[in-house]
This record gives C-alpha cells, sequence and structure tokens, in this order.
C-alpha cells in the first residue's frame, strides 16, 4: 500500500522540482496532488510522464492524506501547517516559518536523521518536520564528515547563490535584464534592489542591526541546530547572476589535525558528496555543472597554513534540488525507510 502526498505550492520553482522528483525516485505514492491558492486552481503540472490539475489549497481533506510536501512560503505554512498536522498529517515545509521551533526538528537526512524516531513516536509533536535553508543544507552535508572526524570549531563562509533562491521573479529579472544590456535598452529593477545581470549583490534578504542579513543569520542558527551547537559560523552571502545552483568558499578550523588528503578520502565516502578535486584548469565543479543534479560537489580541497588546523574547499549544490525539492523528500524517504509512518488507507 502506497502513501498519499499533496504537494502545496505546486506551481512555483521548489513545487514543480517536488513533482519531478517525486516521480524520479519511484517514491512509494498510490496518489499525488497538486495544491496551491484558488487563483491557481486548473493549472496544469507534470508529475512524470502524467499531468495534474492544480487544485485548491483551502479545500483540500487532510485526514487522507499521509504527507504534505509544503512549499507556499512562510505565511502560508505558519496558518496551514498546524492545522494539517492536526489531521494527522505530516508536513515537512521548505520555509523559514518552523526552522528555529524547538519542537520542530530541523533535519537533513545525510547529517542529522538519528532524530526522526524520537520526534515521529512523540504523542503531543506538532506533525511538522522543517527543511533548512538552501545555502545550509548542502554546506552540513559537507561539513558533517569532516565534523566527526576532526571536530569542527569555527567555519567562514561566503556564499555565490543563484537568482533561482529568491524564486521565478528572480529568474525573471535576471533575463529580462541580460536582455536589456544586449539590446541597449534601459535595465529596471524590481526583484533585487540592484542590477544582478553581469552584477554581484552582497544582501540576500534583509539586514539586521547587527550588521549581517538574515540569510546569513539563518545559516549560523541552522548549522548550530543540525550539526552542532558549539560550532562558530561566520557567513557573507552574495547573490550571483547564475539561474540555477548555490556555490560556497568554505574555511574550516579544526579542533585535531586533518590533512587534505584524509578529507578528500573522508567526504569521497560521505553520503551526499562528490569529490571532482584535480589540481588542474577545469578539474573543479561550477555551478552550470551542479544544475540538475543530486550530489553536493566538493572542490579545491586544501589546507589552510594560516591557522593550526585548517582547510578550504569550494562546495557547489543545485538550490533547488538538495537546498530544497530533494532535501523534503529524502525527509519522506527516511521516515518511510524506518517505518515510522504508515500509509492511512488505500488511495483512490
Amino acid at each position: 500500500m502506497g502513501f498519499k502526498v499533496a504537494v502545496v505550492g505546486a506551481t512555483g520553482n521548489v513545487g514543480r522540482e517536488m513533482l519531478s522528483i517525486l516521480d524520479e525516485r519511484a517514491f512509494p505514492a498510490d496518489e499525488v496532488v497538486a495544491l496551491a491558492s484558488s487563483r491557481s486552481v486548473g493549472t496544469e503540472v507534470s508529475y512524470g510522464d502524467r499531468t495534474l490539475k492544480v487544485k485548491a489549497l483551502e479545500h483540500h481533506d487532510w485526514s487522507k492524506t499521509d504527507i504534505c510536501l509544503m512549499s507556499a512560503g512562510s505565511t502560508v505554512s505558519k496558518d496551514w501547517s498546524p492545522r494539517i498536522g492536526a489531521q494527522g498529517c505530516l508536513v515537512i515545509d521548505n520555509s523559514s516559518c518552523w526552522r528555529y521551533d524547538e519542537r520542530v526538528p530541523l533535519v537533513v537526512p545525510e547529517v542529522n536523521a538519528h532524530v526522526l524516531p524520537d520526534y515521529m513516536r512523540k504523542a503531543d509533536k506538532l506533525n511538522i518536520i522543517a527543511n533548512p535553508n538552501c545555502s545550509t543544507a548542502q554546506l552540513v552535508v559537507a561539513l558533517k564528515p569532516l565534523h566527526d572526524k576532526a571536530t569542527i570549531t569555527r567555519v567562514v563562509v561566503s556564499t555565490y547563490q543563484s537568482v533561482s533562491g529568491a524564486g521565478k521573479d528572480g529568474m525573471d529579472e535576471l533575463d529580462r535584464q541580460t536582455k536589456a544590456i544586449y539590446s541597449l535598452r534601459d535595465v529596471e529593477m524590481k526583484k533585487f534592489p540592484k542590477r544582478i545581470a553581469f552584477n554581484l549583490i552582497p544582501h540576500i534578504d534583509v539586514f539586521m542591526d547587527d550588521g549581517y542579513t538574515k540569510e546569513e543569520w539563518k545559516m549560523t542558527v541552522e548549522t548550530k541546530k543540525i550539526l552542532d551547537p558549539k560550532i562558530k559560523l561566520t557567513a557573507t552571502c552574495v547573490r550571483v547572476p547564475v539561474f540555477i545552483s548555490h556555490s560556497e568558499a568554505v574555511n574550516v578550523e579544526f579542533a585535531n589535525p586533518i590533512t587534505a588528503d584524509e578529507a578528500r578520502d573522508i567526504l569521497r565516502a560521505a553520503p551526499g558528496c562528490l569529490v571532482i578535486d584535480k589540481r588542474e584548469p577545469g578539474g573543479y565543479i561550477t555551478p552550470h555543472e551542479a544544475a540538475g543534479e543530486d550530489a553536493t560537489y566538493i572542490s579545491r580541497i586544501r589546507e589552510d597554513a594560516t591557522v593550526e588546523n585548517g582547510l578550504s574547499f569550494w562546495c557547489v549544490s543545485d538550490n533547488l534540488r538538495k537546498g530544497a525539492a530533494l532535501n523534503a523528500i529524502q525527509i519522506a524517504e527516511a521516515i518511510i525507510n524506518r517505518n515510522l509512518l504508515q500509509p492511512k488507507q488505500k488511495a483512490a
């Protein structure tokens, strides 16, 4: 007997990716339902070689649904996720709404799937599991095996984040501005505060009182919650004119010695990681090559001679997949594979 799965926000970038990945991975679903706001009702979305018509979130019967993949933003999730969870449907939420709630686990399966059994067995659980920020997800996949080996004390990370992290509007703005530049027309800024085409913007999300942006704060808090609260982390997050995939330059300090060769071997054996690290032109992964792929790619692994136990590396991943849709589905798979969730009934 398979599960009944509902994708909320099915018309968005991540929602469409969720539907695609459910089919690609042959997720054990007897029925998949595409949901969105009432203005999107009737829109057609692809689920493998099938076409689903989007239905209204407001009219869905959650008492007969097993898993909700929520990708409709924090406002919708804050309103709907507790109500859905109260009807016995597990919500895996891709927004930032529940990530920092102590009652809700924040999960990257390669890193902390061990928290799922205790949570799923709680009688008073909210029935909500949070997906981390896209830039955090790929980072902790790379950090986890290194932390297990040598204990990370401090991380300095600079991100180079694609416009798809800002949704369809961000992708449309890069496309529109690029065409305007080539045709010598005026460049209009709507989604981003400065021109993104052929430019970089060191500003993602709102500024906070200490000068960091909220995106940078998210990476710090989420890494601590997922991996280890003792890790110190500072981030600089930059929007770049790339459509898909986030890149990160990462510098790590450890409590114990670790060489670049050891790190390379550890990461090659680690789940979710793929090391492409040849010290020659082209012997690394770029965001273009990572788009559409599931792995967290790691390149340019080298020792940092300025600190006692330090490494630097380059990390790239498709932010719509591992940073969002894929990670959510991997959480569902981890729960099902551990027999922590049973289908309510045979889906129609």
